[in-house]
């Protein structure tokens, strides 16, 4: 039996992809499982409160594994394109995250649904984005490969911590694609994940319709552009870090309740935020902030429950201070 909740409000719940393999451990995927059934409590908690949901989740670990399964067996299987290997991790983590906010439910005795949609997410063809990749994906990469690379076309390039690693464009994300099916499914109280690693990027080609296209989206952006798109009046940011940080990785590091919009902006202009960490959120909760009136919270995933009452994280809304 389906519970309707048609009334209620909706969160957005953009759940980063090292909740499932965190940085530094080489996570399988009886670990990846092991982490969803603990990283879910936030998500299940606004369930039980009430709250329409709808989960976005991260893939990078799992799309830079699959890129290395795609270089060690490329003499023997012909590699995948990246939208394809993003759609590809949208479904096992889906399935992972699925089953185990299921499970919780199900020990609740809650009759919620839970669904997961492979979402395809419209970008620009035209975005400057895909002609200045900066994206990094996949592990470091020996010479001799790199090279292979550079001549198959890809673009290959040193990262921070001088290794060689593949980069790609990441437009920004315009439209949801399947927007009426994930809206359909949360207004009768179905828990929907979706926009899985920012969702399978496509284009609207003149000739050939809808295209894919070898690129990623940001979860956190696309994230916010659902979360736009389902009316929903949160939008809950959930990393490794317990709030937004002003001065951050100095002595006088501390940590910031509530940011108006404005006063976000004006920090992030001034380079405030790590532009391949932090920053991406922030624009995400600018952006939600100012176009629904609603309020964006960036915390760390077990403070979740704490963060929508106010107790925890960054609240960023679009009142002025």
């Amino acid at each position: 039996m389906q519970m309707h909740a048609t009334r209620a409000q909706t969160a957005v719940v953009a759940l980063g992809g090292n909740a499932l393999a965190p940085a530094g451990e080489r996570s399988s995927i009886h670990d990846q499982f092991r982490h969803a059934r603990e990283s879910l409590g936030p998500i299940v908690d606004l369930a039980h409160d009430g709250w329409n949901v709808c989960v976005v989740h991260g893939n990078g670990p799992q799309v830079g594994d699959e890129l290395v399964r795609n270089e060690s067996a490329r003499q023997e299987a012909s590699p995948l394109p990246l939208g394809v290997l993003v759609a590809a991790t949208a479904g096992w983590i889906g399935y992972m995250v699925q089953q185990s906010i299921e499970n919780a439910l199900r020990r609740a005795d809650s009759i919620r649904d839970v669904a997961t949609i492979i979402t395809q997410v419209e970008v620009r063809a035209d975005d400057p984005a895909l002609s200045n990749p900066t994206k990094f994906i996949g592990q470091a990469l020996l010479e001799e490969r790199a090279d292979e690379l550079r001549r198959e076309g890809h673009i290959v390039k040193l990262d921070g911590r001088g290794n060689l690693r593949r980069v790609v464009g990441s437009p920004a994300p315009q439209a949801i694609h399947e927007l009426s099916i994930i809206r359909g499914l949360v207004e009768q109280g179905t828990i929907v994940i979706a926009c899985g690693g920012g969702g399978a990027p496509i284009y609207d080609d003149p000739v050939k319709g809808w295209e894919g296209i070898d690129a990623v989206v940001d979860k956190d952006l696309a994230a916010a552009v659902l979360a736009r798109d389902l009316g929903a009046s949160l939008l809950l940011i959930l990393t490794d870090v317990d709030a937004v940080y002003a001065d951050w990785g100095t002595p006088e590091q501390r940590p910031l309740a509530r940011l108006s919009a404005d006063e976000a902006e004006r920090m992030d202009r001034a380079g405030a935020f790590g532009e391949g960490s932090m920053a991406p959120k922030i624009r995400a909760a600018i952006d939600f902030a100012r176009r629904t009136g609603g309020r964006a919270i960036i915390t760390e995933l077990s403070r979740g429950r704490e963060a929508v009452r106010g107790e925890a994280g960054t609240t960023i809304t679009a009142e002025k201070a």
